[in-house]
């Protein structure tokens, strides 16, 4: 940071620019103690060796590097508008990110919670039916206890975990909000003060012109940058139900309405894309999800889980969708609750829909687990590698059948070999 300027400094230049000492009329304007001189004063040893110049040359000087900082300021000025909006953007952002997180995380262990107790319940009934003691019915209930236990403390565990992560961050944008409001005034200020600099007489902008340079300077010196806030994808729910394997079902692919750029495999478990839109115009940048198929298995009720391997895609699309389509699997979006996955040159970005929303989550995806639950209006997504939730839909209305549902993207003028490949269900071992 600039050195700050001697005030005594501030007040060397008078209005007349009369040489006090020799009383002639001070002409020359000495850079380095900021003063007015005449030729007297030009002649003494203490200017001898200093940057000297006619006053209306010194003063266009400094009115021409203040217009210079005047537009760097501006342009910190507009950065500093940017920063702070996007600021108060994220603090709304991680509001809404939080909340639902918690509600995705108290959706999931009470799904977690009611598989195990109905099978439990099922489990029970065996033992009923089988005349056994008391004591097996005992044993029973009491690792149902345990085990609603153990849910009850990760759910706390990690609602608290949100909560702090999400306090943690709200004080850091609101810190970052403050100061980078401190810096917007100040910047407003000096902008105000150098334009009104500028407009002034010879004399009167040299009067403590090295007093608003190094004022600007210290301004420009100041770091503008966001707050850096923690990845609320910390407090994603690790682990899956172990119910899911038992409510894996086969699904395969409905040829009839596959989009006419995929390709099905004999055994329909496999879809990959084809390059037949040559004709088609390209829209750069656009990426077109309408090379659908549907599952043939279709659900009205009760629960059903699916995995699809999604290694060999770099576009893809799943989820389920309600049978209004025609039969070339044309459907409004309103029908559809999707999970996107896209690579992006080196990364990948994940987006849920409705409404939609993008994932924490960057690192790829090579299997996705896709778990219904027609009764209680709950899809859920997993990363089947990971073994970890992505995201889940809980209280929608399922009104009709439902079906799974299948997307590449349209390749834009090259070759692709995306591919899809429903996973068999897991045989008990």
């Amino acid at each position: 940071m600039s050195k700050k300027l001697n005030p005594q400094l501030q007040h060397n230049i008078r209005e007349d620019a009369c040489c006090e000492t020799h009383l002639e009329p001070a002409q020359l304007f000495c850079d380095n103690d900021q003063v007015t001189l005449c030729g007297k004063c030009l002649q003494s040893q203490e200017h001898k060796n200093h940057m000297v110049y006619g006053i209306q040359e010194a003063a266009e000087n400094y009115r021409k590097l203040f217009q210079e900082i005047l537009n760097t300021l501006r342009m910190k000025l507009d950065v500093a508008k940017s920063i702070l909006t996007d600021e108060q953007e994220r603090m709304r952002v991680i509001q809404e990110e939080e909340q639902n997180f918690k509600t995705m995380i108290e959706s999931e262990y009470s799904m977690q919670f009611r598989l195990l107790s109905e099978e439990n319940e099922l489990n029970f009934l065996r033992l009923h039916r089988c005349q056994c003691d008391s004591n097996m019915r005992g044993l029973s209930l009491n690792h149902l206890n345990r085990f609603a236990t153990e849910l009850e403390e990760k759910s706390q565990e990690m609602l608290q975990r949100l909560h702090f992560l999400g306090r943690e961050n709200m004080n850091k944008l609101k810190e970052s909000e403050v100061k980078i409001s401190e810096q917007l005034c100040s910047l407003q200020r000096i902008i105000s003060e150098l334009k009104n600099k500028c407009a002034e007489s010879a004399l009167t902008l040299l009067r403590n012109a090295r007093y608003y340079l190094e004022r600007s300077e210290s301004l420009l010196l100041q770091c503008l940058e966001p707050a850096h806030i923690t990845d609320l994808s910390s407090c994603q729910v690790r682990g899956m139900n172990p119910m899911l394997p038992v409510l894996q079902r086969h699904i395969t692919l409905d040829p009839e309405t596959a989009h006419p750029c995929l390709v099905l495999s004999e055994d329909l478990r496999k879809v990959r894309i084809r390059n037949i839109q040559q004709g088609k115009p390209c829209h750069p940048g656009r990426l077109d999800f309408s090379a659908t198929v549907m599952g043939l298995e279709s659900f009205t009720s009760g629960r059903h889980y699916w995995e699809v391997d999604v290694e060999k895609a770099t576009k893809w699309q799943l989820g389920i969708s309600e049978d209004s389509a025609d039969r070339r699997g044309n459907m409004p979006e309103a029908s559809k609750v999707l999970l996107t996955g896209s690579l992006m040159g080196t990364s990948y970005t994940f987006w849920v829909f409705p409404p939609l929303k993008k994932v924490c989550l960057r690192k790829q995806m090579l299997k996705v687990g896709v778990f219904l639950d027609y009764e209680y209006g709950q899809i859920s997504f997993y990363n089947v590698t990971e073994r970890s939730l992505v995201y889940n839909f809980s209280s929608l209305t399922f009104q009709g059948v439902l079906r799974p549902i299948f997307s590449l993207c349209i390749p834009n003028g090259d070759m692709d070999s995306d591919s899809l490949t429903i996973s068999l269900p897991h045989v008990p071992s």
